[in-house]
């Protein structure tokens, strides 16, 4: 299978903004053992800019565009630092690319990185895929990766894109204030009714929300691309997810 797999901030991160470093660890310990087991992974990795909150010790994430772009300058930096030497003990290669939204909409750009991407896989390298925050400021405000993550995985034909979060799944109603919410285990339509389950943004260190999960959904399903929806605390559950047991909310790809 070819998977994509988005993280946010909020499971890269502690509320203080320092890396989770044991949840990070066994997260790349999981995704390497997938690629082991013959599965191409690519990676969407949010958090570039809390870290780079945390990295230079600063209270709160900045409110400023040119603040943002400092954070997230320094904060990719760690990023990829990291991950290169946690993926390098599991003999795996990382791979950087860093997108803007002209990427995607420019026709030869955007076939520039499908085939960069197509090669990536082919030499067995992880590519390792973020906005490029330090110059788009138009990506720093929408603050998407998860539209981000669905147009990765639809560019690459992937089989199933998953997006790990701070939530279980799509729930019938908002289960931090709502004890009687119970979790939807498959959605094969995404009706208004879906739509109006979507809430706001659940940490203040991330900017997505239900919202830009459900406009991947579609995204991903119109293009044929399962997706699920689950909660990144447990990273090893990811092999519930990729061998079809429930796990999360899963979206069903159209198949035409």
């Amino acid at each position: 299978m070819r998977i994509v797999v988005k993280v946010g901030s909020s499971t890269l991160s502690y509320p203080t903004g320092r890396m989770n470093l044991r949840r990070v660890e066994t997260l790349v310990r999981v995704l390497s053992d997938l690629k082991n087991a013959g599965h191409e992974v690519i990676f969407v990795s949010s958090g570039a800019i809390a870290m780079g909150v945390g990295k230079l010790g600063l209270s709160k994430r900045p409110d400023d565009i040119p603040g943002k772009q400092a954070a997230a300058a320094v904060g990719q930096c760690e990023l990829m630092y990291t991950y290169d030497k946690l993926f390098s003990e599991y003999s795996h290669t990382v791979a950087q690319i860093l997108l803007t939204a002209a990427d995607i909409e420019d026709e030869r750009r955007h076939e520039n990185f499908k085939n960069t991407m197509l090669r990536l896989l082919e030499i067995g390298a992880v590519p390792v895929v973020n906005e490029n925050d330090t110059v788009a400021t138009e990506e720093i405000v929408i603050g998407d990766n998860d539209t981000l993550a669905a147009v990765v995985a639809t560019s690459v034909e992937a089989d199933l894109l998953i997006l790990l979060s701070d939530i279980d799944g799509l729930y019938t109603a908002d289960p931090r204030r709502d004890e009687r919410a119970e979790i939807i285990e498959t959605v094969r339509e995404l009706t208004p009714a879906v739509y109006e389950l979507a809430g706001g943004s659940g940490s203040a260190l991330g900017t997505g929300g239900m919202k830009t999960k459900l406009h991947a959904a579609f995204l991903a399903t119109e293009a044929g691309v399962d997706m699920i929806i689950m909660n990144g605390s447990r990273p090893e559950r990811l092999y519930d997810a990729v061998e079809g047991r429930g796990v999360g909310t899963r979206f069903i790809g159209r198949h035409i």
